[in-house]
């Protein structure tokens, strides 16, 4: 598929939500609420759960199934509680010794004036500190949509998996085609732009895998889509949890260390022919 219908596959209504993966994927799940702050922000879903005889803190985004509950769930885009939420529970993964799995699923953070009072961005930045330095093996999946800085401040870890029609892009298509050309209509031309799918993010060198999903898609295969998916992440877990603290804490550095470098072309006067990718 093009860009384009890998977006659409990524916003599928019926697209397994990280609730959907959790039970599906996982044995048992006790979920925990609020940000011990006195709210709960809906739009993340964060818990404990067991995946074959594994013991992990689950965080993620979620969107929610049908309008009432998508409305409720402000369709998976976290205010500052939502990232309070997924802090606590990361905090307390370090200090029972529990892996971190964060299903990435998200147009975004909320843009809202009444999360911009309350400190978006420095929300965001707390949840970037404090994934770059826990104590703990975290692995994150993008499962459907990843956006922008709301994807990131559940995007940090020691290994990065993507569904096969997930996205990964600083900004939607439509909004780089508004800003590029002042005309949304030309969202799939922007798509092809952003290189936003699994497979860009993994020529680019900038995730560790790309989960299956099955013919059709997650929202056609569900099941098989988050038992590949817990194949992949139970594969990464044994691989870090056999790394010292230490030793994990210096390769995950080393790791984001060594992204997002830009090469311009000469004589490119505009500035279009630019590469990233992996320092080698």
């Amino acid at each position: 598929m093009d860009a384009w219908n890998v977006v659409a596959f990524s916003r599928h209504p019926q697209r397994p939500t990280a609730a959907d993966f959790i039970e599906l994927a996982c044995d048992y799940f006790f979920e925990i609420k609020g940000d011990r702050s006195g709210a709960d922000d809906p739009s993340v879903i964060a818990g404990m759960v067991t995946m074959c005889g594994e013991r992990l803190a689950v965080a993620g985004h979620e969107k929610g199934s049908g309008a009432t509950e998508r409305k409720r769930r402000n369709m998976g885009m976290p205010g500052p509680r939502g990232f309070a939420k997924a802090l606590r529970l990361f905090k307390l993964a370090e200090k029972l010794s529990l892996p971190v799995l964060c299903l990435v699923d998200t147009p975004g953070a909320y843009p809202g004036v009444e999360a911009e009072e309350h400190g978006q961005a420095f929300a965001i930045s707390r949840n970037l500190a404090a994934l770059a330095s826990l104590k703990t093996p975290v692995i994150v999946a993008l499962i459907g949509e990843g956006g922008s800085g709301g994807a990131l401040a559940l995007g940090v870890g020691d290994a990065v998996l993507m569904m096969e029609n997930a996205t990964f892009s600083v900004i939607s298509p439509e909004g780089c085609s508004s800003i590029l050309w002042r005309d949304a209509g030309k969202a799939r031309e922007a798509a092809e732009m952003l290189r936003l799918t699994s497979r860009d993010m993994l020529e680019l060198d900038l995730i560790d895998a790309v989960v299956p999903e099955g013919p059709g898609g997650a929202h056609a295969q569900p099941v098989a889509a988050a038992l590949n998916l817990r194949k992949s992440v139970l594969e990464h877990l044994r691989a870090l949890s056999a790394l010292p603290i230490p030793s994990l804490l210096e390769r995950r550095k080393e790791r984001y260390r060594r992204l997002a470098f830009f090469h311009e072309v000469p004589g490119d006067e505009a500035g279009l022919s630019v590469s990233a990718g992996r320092l080698p």
